[in-house]
């Protein structure tokens, strides 16, 4: 119940940013209703439209929970975009690398280069702002520009393969994890939804778990929430730090098994559809709950699914629409107290009148 009474207002912030950019879709000249209805009505057809849709949802949800997990220890890990791609270029690497090894030991090991490569590229800025006090904003902001150049580079002059396009070379066929179309009946296998939206589901529960029901979650929480009374109770704040962006970093680097392991089964140069930072997005209006991660990803997701046939089939709305709709939704739920003091003040008086 007190999840769902956190939820409850950004939803109100929600529901208010899609009756402000109605209004702005009757100005630009289009009806608001069917605009909707092609948004949503594609997004959420079956099979096609809500296999695409938690496609899209899954790196959402590792990179929300990524910077949910920062949040919690007081910081702000922009660096998720950054980390992803060095995760995405390791997993890539091992499985050309180990191209000809056993399905049952490669996929672990692309698995686990995924959420090293990720969680090293965390703790970079967790140890900087631990060992010198430097902010992790300005850090992760660096380190984003600094991978994705590294990485380009090494693309570029190691692992190419021939032709035009920046991508490695293919990983080994023993790779491959299965697309969800395998198990289940109805959805055609073209469909990139693979076994990583399972693992990221899990993730939330294993996520939920280390936070709320283990005593290093609790020290983590306890170093967010009040760093002086946690120091004062014997918690190191600097461990925790480092602690908190390596495993964030971990979490973002998981896009990379999605990505390479589920998707396009190699690394690709620009990839990223802003995952990163989306994510920071996801976390926000999830309230840094993974319930709500879940709930904000798919959230994100349809409106990237539902801006193509928005774009193709209405006269003067573009898919841009869904770019300002998640503007719109995030300017909303951080003025979130602007829809609390009504139902605030309506609380207080009935109080009084007790």
């Amino acid at each position: 119940m007190k999840l769902l009474r956190e939820l409850f207002f950004p939803l109100i912030a929600v529901v208010a940013a899609f009756v402000v950019c109605g209004i702005l879709i009757l100005i630009i000249g289009d009806n608001p209703i069917e605009t909707y209805r092609l948004l949503f009505g594609s997004a959420l057809s079956w099979p096609v439209g809500i296999g695409y849709t938690l496609f899209y949802a899954t790196p959402l949800i590792f990179t929300g929970l990524a910077v949910m997990v920062a949040f919690r220890c007081g910081l702000l890990n922009i660096g998720a975009e950054g980390q992803l791609y060095v995760a995405a270029f390791a997993t890539a690497w091992v499985g050309i690398i180990f191209a000809n090894r056993s399905p049952w030991l490669l996929i672990p090991l692309c698995c686990i280069a995924a959420v090293v490569g990720g969680g090293i590229w965390g703790a970079i800025p967790g140890i900087l702002k631990a060992r010198f006090g430097s902010h992790e904003v300005i850090n992760t902001i660096m380190l984003n520009f600094l991978a994705v150049a590294l990485l380009s580079y090494f693309t570029q002059y190691h692992y190419k393969e021939p032709g035009p396009i920046m991508q490695t070379l293919a990983i080994g066929p023993g790779a491959h994890i299965a697309r969800l179309g395998k198990f289940i009946p109805g959805m055609p296998q073209f469909i990139p939804l693979n076994l990583s939206f399972i693992l990221a589901l899990i993730s939330c529960g294993l996520v939920y778990v280390f936070l709320w029901g283990t005593k290093w979650g609790y020290e983590l929480r306890s170093t967010g929430t009040n760093p002086s009374a946690a120091e004062y109770g014997g918690i190191s704040v600097r461990k925790q730090i480092v602690i908190a962006m390596t495993i964030s970093g971990g979490l973002a680097g998981m896009v990379g098994i999605n990505e390479v392991l589920g998707y396009r089964y190699r690394y690709y140069d620009g990839f990223s559809d802003n995952y990163g930072f989306t994510g920071i997005a996801v976390a926000l209006l999830g309230r840094n709950h993974p319930v709500g991660v879940i709930i904000s990803a798919l959230l994100f997701a349809v409106l990237q699914r539902g801006g193509i046939p928005v774009d193709a089939f209405t006269t003067h709305v573009t898919k841009d629409i869904v770019q300002v709709l998640q503007g719109t939704i995030i300017l909303f739920v951080a003025a979130e107290a602007f829809f609390r003091g009504p139902f605030a003040q309506w609380g207080l008086l009935k109080r009084s009148k007790v």
